[in-house]
């Protein structure tokens, strides 16, 4: 027999390990491929191999399979895989197969043999906590009554329901067409159907305009204006390189009979997967889903604010309250003040769970919905209809197919729900001195901590509008630039009304305040009042300490400034004596302002004695105690100015319905009565 040629037999060695399954499934994977992945991984997969039972396990929890991980997640674990969160991963596997003594078994022996990974032993500890409250979260008395929406659900996915102006849109992959390798299922579109409530007109489905729907792309949740003329939506994986780092947030609006090309909105983050978009009822605040870095785990809940220009800005995490070292996704907030999400890592009975999220005294209390409206499978995607009546989605077993949209109806008897707000106008002294509107003002409302709740910026008018929540303080915050920042403490505590004794559904309360703001002017001297000293001293006594430090607040709150603090004396001692007198007490007084954290840098301190009188010729002692001040003045005023950028978001003519058809909609709604499944 012919020998083979050496180089020619290596060359092949090469060639069947760059071929290798194993290889081919990494190569897929690292590509967000993970349907494609899977089939790599089976021909690679050996029984007592914990490399190639993990990476099919990871392919089969990325694409939305995890119940399908269990075993290879176990075999991986018995034959001393590495990756210690792989016992995490497959405590939730058996959680969602609903096998929850085995998940808390699996989890306990890890944390008992003390795993080595910080991050992960944080998990599985909270994991841990979450299976021992289960209990708890079961024994919640449910007054929720669930339906599948028969005419609208297919044997593939349909999704992320939100009624807007008669019509329901949702998000679904029923029409087939090109797969997508990330899920071995075709791609996904946005459709449109008509609706009055649960009723649904199935012959009006129809996929929104093809500038939307790509083909070729899986377009995600969609969140729409009050009008319906400008969409938000998610746009995603095109099947290039980087897989769901492309996962981004689009807009478009509907101008001279079209939609305009969709654009990516600036709360994106480079590499990250940003989704499940969300808009509150007034179209300021942007509710999301990401997995940036900076965040508590997987897949964390964000807030953006509409600034004056259009643009969403003040992107933030809404905290280790609402997010977990797990995936919260889909938030949405109605008309009751209740944010609702999906999570995985709060205690809930496999998959996503629903959960609401409240405040009170200061305090998020986090709730499961419970049975009906959670399974043992994904439930997410909650919309309200009104404050008990709405949609929401779940592949739970008896569905139609793959994900289903369901309807729900609250007969909780006690259901009141009053919804506090606070508002007021921004405004600033004319000419006259007369109160004016302060148009585009930011306004923040803020905790006792300094948390931000919320953010908006005024309109033409200054009006600026909050929801703000029972027994709680806050400080109201309006900045602008070439202003003085203002704060102003607001409180609600006893001011709550007592849910028994109101006959209404809803109940709107309505707080006002408004918040004047004061124009920065180069050398223009302020006086501080009540700054009073000892004769012949320069101590800080206490009442002066009260309105230095309301200095402090303005210095902290104004970073951009620099001043002169000046003290004054009358003229009734020598030159030299109030000079000296004077100087001693401003520079005691700028000390105390850098004691609390003021950078010295930002001060000067300057004693005028008598030179700058206001009253020339004092007589009397209230005269003399006019001449004896203490004052500021900015001496430098670095403003940052925004760069003029064309505005993601706007707002356009009011396309309301009708009373009679809300009414309409709202009896179409009652089909649920007539035939729920519990």
């Amino acid at each position: 027999m012919k020998s083979i040629n050496p180089r020619i037999a290596i060359g092949l060695v090469a060639l069947f390990v760059a071929c290798s399954p194993l290889k081919q499934g990494n190569k897929s994977f690292e590509a967000g491929e993970y349907s494609t992945a899977i089939h790599q991984y089976k021909r690679a997969l050996k029984k007592d191999d914990p490399v190639s039972n993990y990476k099919l396990a990871e392919a089969y929890r990325h694409s939305n399979k995890i119940k399908k991980a269990e075993p290879y997640y176990k075999a991986a674990i018995d034959n001393g895989i590495e990756e210690e969160q792989a016992y995490y991963y497959y405590a939730q596997a058996l959680k969602s197969n609903k096998k929850e003594e085995e998940a808390k078994k699996v989890l306990e022996d890890y944390l008992a043999n003390k795993g080595e990974q910080e991050e992960v032993v944080l998990w599985a500890q909270r994991e841990l906590d979450n299976l021992n409250r289960m209990e708890e979260v079961r024994s919640k008395v449910s007054y929720f009554r669930v339906k599948n929406l028969d005419d609208i659900n297919t044997e593939f996915a349909e999704y992320s329901p939100v009624y807007n102006n008669g019509y329901l849109y949702f998000t679904s992959n029923r029409d087939g067409g090109k797969t997508y390798k990330g899920t071995g299922t075709p791609f996904t579109d946005i459709y449109r159907v008509r609706t009055r409530g649960a009723k649904v007109d199935i012959e009006t489905l129809q996929p929104l305009d093809e500038i939307i729907n790509d083909p070729n792309i899986n377009e995600g949740s969609i969140t729409m204006s009050e009008n319906g003329r400008t969409y938000i939506f998610a746009k995603a994986n095109s099947g290039k390189a980087n897989g769901t780092e492309e996962v981004n947030l689009y807009f478009t609006r509907y101008r001279n009979g079209r939609w305009s090309e969709p654009r990516p909105i600036s709360v994106n983050k480079r590499e990250a997967w940003d989704s499940t978009p969300a808009l509150s009822p007034d179209g300021t605040t942007l509710y999301f889903s990401s997995n940036r870095e900076g965040g508590y785990g997987g897949l964390d809940i964000y807030t953006a604010t509409l600034n004056r220009r259009g643009r969403w800005v003040d992107v933030r995490n809404m905290g280790p309250e609402i997010n977990t070292p797990g995936n919260e996704i889909f938030p949405y907030v109605g008309g009751t003040g209740v944010l609702y999400f999906s999570s995985d890592g709060h205690p809930g009975f496999g998959g996503l769970d629903l959960f609401e999220a409240t405040r009170n005294s200061g305090k998020v209390v986090m709730e499961n919905l419970g049975q009906p409206m959670n399974s043992a499978g994904d439930d997410f995607g909650l919309f309200l209809f009104n404050p008990s009546r709405g949609f929401f989605t779940s592949n739970r077993k008896g569905g139609k197919g793959d994900d289903d949209i369901y309807t729900f109806v609250n007969d909780d008897p006690n259901l009141k729900i009053v919804n506090y707000y606070l508002t007021g106008t921004t405004l600033t002294p004319n000419q006259t001195g007369e109160l004016e509107p302060l148009p585009n003002t930011k306004v923040v409302l803020v905790d006792e901590e300094d948390g931000i709740i919320a953010e908006v910026f005024t309109e033409a008018d200054g009006k600026y509008r909050f929801r703000v929540f029972p027994e709680e303080n806050y400080n109201l915050i309006a900045e602008k630039e070439n202003y003085f920042t203002t704060r102003i403490d607001f409180s609600t505590i006893g001011k709550s009304l007592d849910k028994k004794k109101l006959e209404e559904m809803v109940t709107n309360v309505e707080f006002q305040q408004d918040l004047p703001l004061n124009q920065i002017v180069i050398e223009k001297p302020i006086v501080l009042n009540n700054i009073y000293y000892d004769l012949d001293k320069a101590d800080i006594k206490p009442e002066a300490a009260k309105e230095l430090d309301k200095l402090v607040t303005i210095m902290k709150d104004n970073p951009e400034i620099t001043i002169e603090l000046s003290s004054h004396t009358d003229a009734r001692a020598d030159h030299d004596y109030n000079m000296n007198l004077s100087q001693r007490r401003a520079e005691s007084a700028v000390k105390y302002i850098i004691s609390n954290g003021i950078e010295s840098k930002r001060l000067v301190a300057k004693g005028y004695g008598e030179t700058k009188l206001i009253i020339e010729d004092a007589e009397t002692e209230i005269e003399h105690q006019q001449n004896r001040r203490t004052e500021f003045k900015v001496t430098k005023y670095n403003v940052v100015h925004e760069e003029e950028e064309e505005g993601d978001f706007e707002f356009g003519e009011e396309d309301k319905e009708s009373k009679e058809d809300y009414d309409d909609t709202d009896r179409f709604f009652s089909d649920l009565d007539e035939d729920t499944e519990n």
